[in-house]
């Protein structure tokens, strides 16, 4: 059978290459499907996984399964596909950022073999950064495919990620709220669209194949006034739990860091301590959903002691994990440790207020939820439509917001940067669109050159450098040696300008007696940002470049503040589409 128009044919291709808004949501919608089919496989695999593991669970050497699967999985990304470990996360911030989004083709699907060992065999880790990962390095090379330029590239990249959490926690606006709040940074309105279609699309995949699920059954919870009040202490409560969980991860991180161990031996080493934990407190293992669904069913019945024990826990077994090289996410865990949390607090309030009506500690668990993940991503919109969209009510959004707003103000205020972000501001690598970091990452030194002045050698007498400053327009002059042509210093007119009218100096000085040697310079290839730092530092106007000890030019605030507008103006453009 024949059809008598094809996509493939030019005039349709060239339709959708000139309707942007269309190509986007066409493209959006198939990486939605394609990172949501990438979230389905990852579950469906970490289940089975789990489940033929866990008959070997109750024997003393269960221990060493974790130590196993962090190893294998440290290989696989450091001597299989050539990747380091790391969260996967901070990566797809980067690329979009510095690189326009791009990824590269096997990141679709190395974080999700690693992550599939180290979580299936018990690492305290979450899926959802894999995924996110997979998704946008597919939203990438999608892009690629199209030939699409670097603003579409990073809106398929955040389609991507929307899809895969759509997908892996049937939260479709969660999904979006993430993409745009910690992947892309800026909430464009051109880019909605297509994300919030990705997000849709990964969650129809995933209803597809598993079913119409809410991950944890919402309960109705009647919500008082004094709950509400209460939540202001359950934000300081998790909002510590959140700072405690990130430096600990980091701690374990340094620590690993100055072991002169192979990787893969650093990995089991976590592993085999998480193994150890998980002997004697099984709740750590794993992503450990089952315990919130337990918990904010009302079913956790050991003591408060207990509750912050395992909390602690669940906090150093994810450290371990993460830190010493195993692959996966903070989400789950996030959720895990927040629901601990909200049930302390919880048992608290009724211990110093035994009778007071509040609320099911259910409730509590669930805003723990959200005030963990509000503060350790910092991204309270995320925390609150997350928790709203896999619980599937709506009842306790005014705590939601609460807890959420709280939380990641105060972990705001003690980590300046959230779990995902802080590696990136300490290597100054997190550049959002539109920012002052981003708009002079973009602009290059050669760029800004001034090259209309005019060089001098040091031999040269006074009365023939004064020829030479009639011809030209400029105050600075480059001074070079002239048997080697080797850049030895610079001339400025407001520091010569008395022996310019002294007629008398005119045969008896050389121009390398008058010249400066201490000069700052900058190299073709060096940042612009540290070329404008430096000329910051020094109270300069402009600064010689030189490369090969020669003279190539004049860099000067001037030409830098043209370049910085029109390459701001470019950036906002693109926003704006």
């Amino acid at each position: 059978m024949r059809f008598p128009i094809s996509w493939r044919t030019p005039s349709t291709w060239r339709l959708f290459r000139s309707d942007d808004r269309l190509l986007m949501i066409l493209c959006g919608a198939f990486v939605g499907v394609c990172s949501g089919l990438a979230a389905v496989a990852l579950s469906r695999s970490l289940l089975a996984m789990l489940s033929w593991l866990a008959p070997y669970r109750q024997y003393g050497w269960a221990f060493l399964l974790p130590a196993l699967g962090a190893a294998l999985s440290t290989l696989f990304l450091n001597k299989i596909v050539k990747e380091g470990a790391g969260h996967g996360v901070p990566e797809v911030i980067y690329s979009v950022s510095r690189y326009g989004g791009l990824l590269r083709l096997r990141s679709s699907f190395s974080r999700l073999v690693s992550s599939f060992l180290t979580i299936g065999s018990g690492g305290s880790a979450g899926p959802e950064a894999p995924v996110v990962m997979s998704g946008s390095a597919i939203g990438s090379n999608i892009a690629r495919l199209f030939n699409l330029n670097d603003r579409q590239r990073v809106v398929l990249v955040g389609c991507g990620a929307a899809g895969a959490i759509s997908a892996i926690f049937n939260a479709p606006i969660a999904g979006m709220v993430f993409s745009v709040e910690v992947i892309l940074g800026e909430w464009a309105a051109a880019n909605l669209i297509p994300i919030a279609i990705a997000a849709v699309a990964g969650t129809q995949t995933s209803h597809f194949l598993q079913g119409k699920q809410i991950p944890f059954a919402h309960r109705q919870f009647d919500i008082a006034p004094l709950d509400i009040l209460a939540c202001i202490g359950l934000a300081l409560f998790t909002a510590v739990a959140s700072i405690l969980l990130t430096r600990a991860i980091r701690a374990v991180h340094h620590r690993s860091d100055r072991l002169r161990l192979p990787v893969w031996l650093k990995a089991a080493l976590g592993g085999c301590a998480v193994g150890l934990i998980g002997l004697y407190m099984p709740l750590v293992l794993g992503e450990g959903y089952h315990a919130i669904e337990t918990m904010i069913a009302g079913h956790f019945t050991t003591g408060i002691a207990l509750v912050l024990l395992a909390c602690l826990a669940k906090i150093l077994a994810t450290a371990l994990t993460l830190g010493s090289g195993g692959s996966g996410g903070i989400f789950a865990p996030s959720l895990v440790i927040g629901s601990f949390t909200g049930l302390a607090y919880h048992r608290l309030l009724t211990l110093i207020w035994p009778h007071v009506g509040w609320v099911p500690e259910g409730c509590f668990a669930l805003l723990g939820m959200a005030g963990l993940v509000s503060g350790i991503l910092q991204a309270p919109l995320t925390g609150i439509f997350l928790i709203v969209d896999v619980t599937g009510g709506y009842d306790v959004i005014l705590p939601l917001i609460v807890v959420s707003a709280v939380s990641a103000t105060l972990c705001h205020y003690m980590e300046p940067a959230s779990f995902y972000l802080k590696d990136l501001v300490e290597r100054g690598q997190l550049m959002r669109p539109g920012t002052d970091a981003r708009v002079l990452a973009d602009l290059e030194v050669h760029e800004l050159l001034e090259t209309d002045c005019i060089t001098v050698p040091a031999d040269m007498l006074l009365r023939d450098f004064v020829e030479v400053v009639k011809r030209s327009r400029r105050n600075l002059f480059p001074v070079e040696d002239e048997a080697s042509g080797k850049f030895v210093g610079l001339i400025d007119m407001a520091s010569v300008r008395p022996y310019l009218f002294d007629p008398l100096m005119y045969d008896a000085v050389l121009v390398g007696q008058l010249m400066n040697t201490q000069v700052e310079t900058a190299a073709p290839d060096e940042d612009v940002a540290e070329v404008l730092s430096r000329m910051d530092a020094g109270n300069l106007y402009n600064m010689p470049v030189v490369a090969n000890h020669r003279f190539v030019g004049m860099v000067s605030k001037s030409s830098l503040l043209d370049q910085y507008r029109n390459e701001l103006m470019v950036q906002t453009h693109h926003l704006n589409r």
